[in-house]
Parts: C-alpha cells; sequence; structure tokens
C-alpha cells in the first residue's frame, strides 16, 4: 500500500519588530520555506532600526500581512493574537550606546512591550517564542562560556531590559503554563542590519574612506553569528523546542572586535590606516561567549556560515545596496561615542 504523506498544517504567526534586521531576515527565511507554509502578521512600529524596504518584496504576497503598531498598545496587540498561533517577539530596542543615552525607552519597548504581549497570549494560550541576547549573562570571564541556566549579570541598560523581558516570559510559564521558548543568541550580522552596528559601521566607514572607529584597544571579544544560521535556530525552537526552555545560539566565531575591523577592510582592498581607536564606552563588556550545546543536541542545530563567508556575503550586500543605507546614514549614526549623542524615541 502507498504511505499516506503526512499532512502539513498551515502555521500562523505574529512577528513583532519584522521590520527591523533580524525580523526581516527571519520572515523572509520563513516565506522561502517549501516543504512548511507559514501566514505571517508583521507587528512593527517602525522606529529606529526599522525599514519597510527590508520586506519590500514580499509585501503583497497572500501570506504575508503588515500592521504598523506598539507592542506596547494592548489595542492593537489583542486582535492580531486571536489570528494567530505563535508569537515571535523581536521587537526591541537593541543599540547598547543609545540605552545609555536614553534606557527608559528601552524599558518601555523591551520589557514592558514583551509584558503586554505575554497578558494577551496566556488568555489564548499561545505559544510564545522571546528573542533575547547574550549580553543578560553579562561578560565572560576567562575561557567559560554561559550555560542557559547561568545567573543574570546584565551590564548596560539595554541588558537589563531584555533579561527583565526574559524574566517576565519565565514567569508566564511557570504562573500560567504559557508555551514558552527563548533564545539567546551571540552577535549576529548580515543584510540589512542597521548602519550604527559594528560591523554594517564598519564597512560603510570603509567603503566611503570615512575612520573606522575602534573603542577602546579593540581587544573586545565577540561570538558572531551569520543571521540567517540564527533564524534556522529559531524556527527549530518554535517548532520543536520544549516549553519553558531557554537556548542559547552561538557559532564559536570568538574573535576580538580589532580583528573583525581588520579582516573587513583587508575584504574591501582598503588601508588599516582608516582605523581610529577612540575612547570606549561606559561599561563595555570584555567578552560575550554562549555555550550552545544543549541547541545543538535538542534540536540538531549548528551553524554552516564561517565567519569569513558570512562577512563577503555582507560586504557584498552593502556594496550593491547603498540606496538602502545612504538614507539611513548622517555623522550621528557614524558617530565614534554614540552614547553621548541625544537620541528621542
Amino acid at each position: 500500500m502507498e504511505q499516506k504523506r503526512a499532512r502539513i498544517c498551515l502555521v500562523r504567526i505574529l512577528v513583532t519588530g519584522g521590520m527591523g534586521f533580524i525580523g526581516c531576515n527571519f520572515i523572509h527565511f520563513l516565506l522561502r520555506r517549501n516543504d512548511q507554509p507559514y501566514e505571517i502578521v508583521n507587528l512593527d512600529a517602525l522606529t529606529n532600526g526599522s525599514n519597510p524596504k527590508n520586506l519590500s518584496d514580499v509585501s503583497g504576497l497572500a501570506g504575508y500581512r503588515f500592521v504598523n503598531g506598539w507592542t506596547t498598545d494592548n489595542l492593537v496587540v489583542e486582535p492580531l493574537i486571536g489570528e494567530v498561533d505563535v508569537v515571535a517577539n523581536f521587537a526591541a530596542e537593541t543599540h547598547v550606546d543609545r540605552s545609555i543615552s536614553n534606557p527608559k525607552a528601552f524599558f518601555e519597548s523591551n520589557a514592558v512591550g514583551t509584558t503586554t504581549l505575554l497578558e494577551h497570549a496566556r488568555k489564548v494560550d499561545l505559544k510564545f517564542v522571546q528573542i533575547s541576547t547574550d549580553e543578560v549573562y553579562g561578560s565572560a570571564s576567562g575561557g567559560y562560556r554561559f550555560r542557559e541556566n547561568d545567573k543574570l549579570t546584565p551590564s548596560s541598560p539595554y541588558a537589563a531590559s531584555k533579561a527583565a523581558a526574559d524574566l517576565m516570559v519565565e514567569s508566564y510559564h511557570k504562573t500560567y503554563g504559557l508555551h514558552t521558548v527563548i533564545l539567546r543568541c551571540t552577535n549576529n550580522f548580515g543584510p540589512n542590519q542597521f548602519p550604527e552596528k559594528f560591523i554594517p559601521k564598519t564597512i560603510i566607514c570603509s567603503i566611503l574612506d570615512r575612520k573606522v572607529p575602534i573603542y577602546g584597544d579593540g581587544s573586545q571579544i565577540r561570538d558572531w553569528i551569520f543571521v540567517r544560521d540564527f533564524c534556522r535556530a529559531i524556527e527549530l525552537a518554535m517548532n520543536a523546542g520544549e516549553s519553558g526552555s531557554t537556548y542559547n545560539v552561538s557559532a564559536y566565531n570568538e574573535i576580538s572586535n580589532l580583528e573583525v575591523a581588520k579582516r573587513i577592510l583587508k575584504q574591501v582592498n582598503k588601508s588599516e590606516s582608516l582605523l581610529q581607536f577612540v575612547e570606549d564606552r561606559p561599561a563595555h563588556d570584555v567578552r560575550y561567549s554562549l555555550d550552545s550545546t544543549k541547541t545543538r543536541n535538542e534540536l540538531g542545530w549548528q551553524a554552516t556560515t564561517t565567519l569569513d563567508e558570512g562577512l563577503t556575503e555582507a560586504i557584498g550586500w552593502y556594496s550593491k545596496n547603498e540606496d538602502w543605507w545612504k538614507p539611513l546614514i548622517s555623522d550621528r549614526i557614524l558617530s565614534p561615542a554614540p552614547w553621548k549623542e541625544k537620541w528621542g524615541k
């Protein structure tokens, strides 16, 4: 007898912050899948880091809809929650330097916004996927890699607001039995990342023959992951992650900021004389490092893009898409000390 194929059900997802860097890459990733149908509602307030151009190519698709609004707005959130099966919460203020200048906006977006979503999600018993960050653990000392059950010791207002959001997610699982999954990832990079972030900022400054600011001596260690690899981890955790679990996601690409800048300059054939060592930002964590053994073992995930492969693709994208980033840049965005700038909401 011919074996019957398993029925593939449509999954309806509310993606918050989908016009941002990781959110838009996740939406593209899902809509390109041929083996699993997804219907996506994208809720985004179109603030810093959000760009409608990021998803202009999917705006007319039947399985995609955009809603302009805040995650803190009950009147916007409640009806959207009622339409979906899963919430994937990417919405957040993310730039550490801005959080030093304007911390309240980060708490409102990251902690209050997440709580608003959770409150409506638990009323209809949805699956809730929280996109967090390695920065909630603080700086890793020696050769230690943080594990999921380690204490949260955030250093910046940004990291503290994300830690608060994570704790609220955990509380809604324990108190209300909400199906929750938290993903804490190392530094993402790739296409569509806002120009103020380190790798696109370095690429753009290099293209423009502008000085590339390096905080302190550039010895800060980060573990870089290409955004497409993280998107695969998110989908796996969304579909197969254990309720109440947290998953660290890391590619084991630990490298200093200075070395990353040098590799970018080499790939774009520019001199290291463009490097400019500047004042370090306050409370700058020395090293971020995550142990992603749990994610690899339980979800069968691993990174497939090397750092140099990812840098080549990112450099190629920014080189070909000047019309995307040129309207976004300014002296403030490319500032060597952005935490000293005045940033509004």
